[in-house]
């Protein structure tokens, strides 16, 4: 038998029925990545295995750092098949590392090749499937038809002019790629010169001059607009916590001038102007019926010396340690006492904040939408077995999991789908498990479809991507 087969992850009656009954065959939701929206523009076709597989993917990277692997064959200039040989050379010793199971996922999924990464397999797997690759099937456009992807919600920056999305709309190809608005660089008065080049930009794209701050919010709210037009419905703010002060509109002012003229706001500011931002944020998503998604917990950018090389984003981020719960009840609940609180995803990177976060919802459900402040998946570093078992074990005890909206692959890569498949399989199995030691009915009526609607239909009816 090969390593993945039809029953993988799978340990019971139940959970094997489940999955090939009910799970299985669900379309893709994937509302939040960080996919290229151009790649998707141009059908992107893939030259070789590399680009395709490790192209940017700092998860493998960290695995192949830990592996004693120099920086020339992760993010430096050496030959890609000599990147993906160091890569093969490191893959037998993720063994309990979920990076294991979703290489040979995926490469299972998109090229059929069932052989054990190794050394001793590289040049045959890269070869065969170096060939796939120059079929339509494994372009940007046949991969998304192929995993029946529905939806792409990716990551974009407020002074991106979505010129992508519009092509994409023209193109006819039938996934519903929409923008999601991500104003983190909004909140960077404590940067001034950044804060400042991404102010002016902001002011191009927008087509107005900003020079107070209630322009500077006109200016962020037409962006806002704009993506609501290209079809987005949710926005996105990935932050160590989330903040609050209590804040006028003269203090927010007072700050803003202060960094337009250089003087760096001090942390105490940075707090008040970044709360009066994120709650007209938070207000404009409610004016719409969006979803306010936060992404809490991250601490990134740990080691200069990389950094200074390199810049962000290439494996040197992880979890924090960061208090979260009073600050998050406090934004939540300068929303919900003037009725402008939205849909909320909260997803949590720090284990030990599961249930901070989980008991959090349940103070602002109000009837409105089932589930309407959500526990999302978990991710980055809680994005593998254990993390989602742990999430969803919160989620089950603190609030009603029946109303998850489920997996997102968070991936830069056209080869993360079977993440879904990944999350799916532990989803069967985790209920499967509860049916067989009778925790609750062994009824493949009563909960086939709550499974089913945790893959994909809970999502479509949550997010409101008119498909």
């Amino acid at each position: 038998m090969s390593f993945i087969h039809d029953d993988f992850l799978l340990k019971s009656d139940a959970a094997r029925a489940l999955y090939h009954d009910y799970a299985k065959g669900e379309p893709i939701c994937d509302y939040h990545c960080h996919l290229p929206p151009q790649d998707v523009a141009n059908n992107r076709r893939f030259k070789n295995l590399f680009e395709i597989w490790l192209e940017g993917d700092h998860y493998k990277w960290r695995a192949m750092r830990s592996n004693g692997v120099a920086e020339a064959y992760c993010t430096g200039e050496a030959d890609p098949y000599d990147k993906f040989l160091a890569w093969c050379k490191t893959v037998p010793y993720t063994l309990r590392n979920p990076l294991y199971h979703w290489s040979h996922l995926e490469l299972k999924r998109y090229f059929d090749i069932d052989l054990l990464i190794s050394e001793d397999t590289a040049r045959e797997i890269w070869d065969e499937a170096n060939e796939k690759l120059k079929s339509d099937d494994l372009s940007a456009h046949g991969i998304l038809k192929n995993f029946k992807v529905k939806v792409i919600g990716t990551t974009d920056d407020p002074t991106d002019s979505l010129e992508h999305h519009q092509a994409i709309q023209d193109s006819g190809v039938e996934t519903k790629v929409v923008p999601t608005f991500r104003p983190d660089k909004a909140l960077n008065v404590d940067q001034p010169e950044a804060f400042n080049i991404w102010t002016d930009a902001l002011a191009v794209v927008a087509g107005q001059s900003i020079d107070s701050f209630q322009t500077f919010l006109a200016a962020l709210k037409s962006r806002h607009d704009y993506f609501h037009e290209m079809g987005g419905r949710l926005t996105d703010h990935g932050l160590e916590r989330c903040f609050f002060a209590t804040t006028t509109p003269e203090q927010a002012t007072a700050i803003f001038d202060q960094a337009r003229s250089g003087k760096a706001a001090s942390a105490e500011e940075k707090e008040q102007f970044a709360f009066y931002v994120m709650r007209e944020v938070g207000r404009w998503n409610a004016e719409k019926d969006w979803t306010m998604q936060f992404h809490i917990g991250a601490m990134r950018n740990n080691n200069t010396r990389m950094f200074n090389q390199k810049g962000p984003d290439i494996g040197f981020d992880s979890t924090g340690d960061y208090s979260q719960a009073q600050t998050m009840s406090r934004f939540l609940d300068s929303l919900d006492q003037t009725g402008q609180l939205s849909k909320v995803i909260i997803y949590n990177l720090n284990n030990a904040d599961n249930y901070i976060m989980a008991s959090m919802l349940g103070n602002f459900q109000d009837g409105s939408v089932p589930g309407k402040i959500q526990l999302g998946s978990g991710w980055w570093h809680l994005d593998q077995k254990e993390g989602m078992i742990d999430q969803m074990n919160a989620l089950s005890a603190m609030g009603l999991i029946a109303h998850f909206v489920g997996m997102l692959t968070d991936s830069r890569s056209f080869l993360s789908y079977p993440r879904h498949e990944y999350f799916r399989r532990i989803l069967c199995d985790m209920f499967g498990q509860d049916m067989e030691t009778g925790e609750i009915p062994n009824d493949l009526s009563l909960v086939g479809p709550m499974v089913r609607n945790i893959c994909y239909g809970n999502a479509e009816r949550f997010f409101g991507f008119d498909l």
